[in-house]
């Protein structure tokens, strides 16, 4: 009952001396006051609980229907306290009879079905907003993601060194060079092609990086090691390049020497999951050139699953731990 409509309520409840007394007007009118903040505050937290415990849009039927019941049965209860308050003042002349709150019972069921729909409506557009925004977002994110992977995809600072390596190992280690152009071409090739895939099996995914780890203990020598598991799980998959990029931010934010090697461990574990972790050897200065890169992973997985990236980092060890997806309905060859 809206304030404005405090007067009709009272009219049907005490007939024409309210307009015609005073004191009965004092009464009535202090005692709808006091019943309409107590049925606002009730109906309002019963409204919360249903939205709370059904939140999704995909809940909207099950959220209506619930907050119907709900809204409902303290409509029966609120009448008959309604009734029940009004008889005990006795300005008011009103007496405690079923007739009067079967009559409020009908007026409530009427006023129950304009609410709760008005409310589900509202707030299942509401939702939809949100979502049509979370996506959006989402998608930018995506699309940074892969403008990031296309970037990386043809690196110049990571081909200028690997052809600096092959340089200098053309007059060294033949057969070494060979081996490093052979793995440059694998690389670039995983590279090229991956991005055209939303998931790879973890085991491509694992090779590639096994490939790429070859390349960085040529340019670093014994100052990395980067070890991966032997037997990865044949069903699941991951993103493209999503390790990689694990293991280039780990590059990017640590020192490395021959006597402190930076170490990348790659292991499955409970999930299904994969866990990418370095030992923590911040460089005094970094230069940051793939920023959004570890967000942008973060976003990409948002948009694949409900199962969140789980970053840890303590005093000596940075690990990021990705869920393992389904298999892809083909993968890269």
């Amino acid at each position: 009952m809206m304030p404005v409509l405090f007067p009709l309520g009272n009219y049907f409840f005490i007939g024409p001396r309210y307009f015609q007394q005073l004191d009965t007007f004092v009464a009535g009118t202090l005692v709808v006051f006091g019943l309409y903040w107590c049925s606002i505050i009730t109906l309002t937290v019963v409204v919360r609980r249903v939205i709370a415990r059904f939140p999704d849009v995909r809940q909207t039927h099950a959220r209506l229907w619930v907050m119907l019941l709900a809204v409902a049965v303290c409509t029966v209860v609120l009448a008959i306290v309604d009734v029940w308050v009004y008889s005990l003042v006795p300005a008011t002349g009103v007496r405690f009879t079923w007739q009067t709150v079967q009559a409020i019972w009908v007026l409530g069921g009427v006023f129950d079905v304009l609410l709760c729909t008005i409310l589900g409506l509202f707030y299942t557009f509401e939702q939809w907003k949100q979502n049509a925004t979370e996506a959006e977002r989402l998608q930018q994110a995506v699309l940074q993601q892969q403008f990031d992977a296309l970037k990386g995809q043809v690196n110049p600072h990571f081909l200028f060194n690997s052809l600096s390596s092959i340089s200098a190992l053309i007059g060294e280690d033949n057969a070494l060079a060979e081996r490093v152009v052979d793995d440059l071409a694998k690389v670039y090739r995983y590279m090229l092609q991956a991005g055209n895939r939303p998931l790879v099996p973890l085991g491509e995914e694992l090779a590639f990086v096994g490939t790429y780890a070859q390349l960085l203990r040529v340019r670093y020598g014994a100052a990395i090691r980067i070890d991966l598991p032997a037997d990865p799980a044949p069903a699941a998959c991951v993103p493209p390049l999503c390790l990689q990029t694990l293991v280039d931010n780990a590059l990017e934010h640590n020192s490395m020497s021959a006597s402190r090697p930076l170490v990348i461990q790659v292991e499955p574990v409970a999930g299904p999951s994969v866990r990418v972790s370095n030992t923590r050897q911040r460089k005094s200065r970094v230069i940051v050139t793939t920023q959004h890169s570890l967000v942008n992973l973060t976003a990409k997985y948002r948009h694949l699953t409900d199962r969140p990236v789980q970053i840890e980092e303590c005093t000596n060890t940075f690990s990021v731990t990705l869920p393992l997806l389904e298999t892809p309905h083909d993968s890269v060859r």
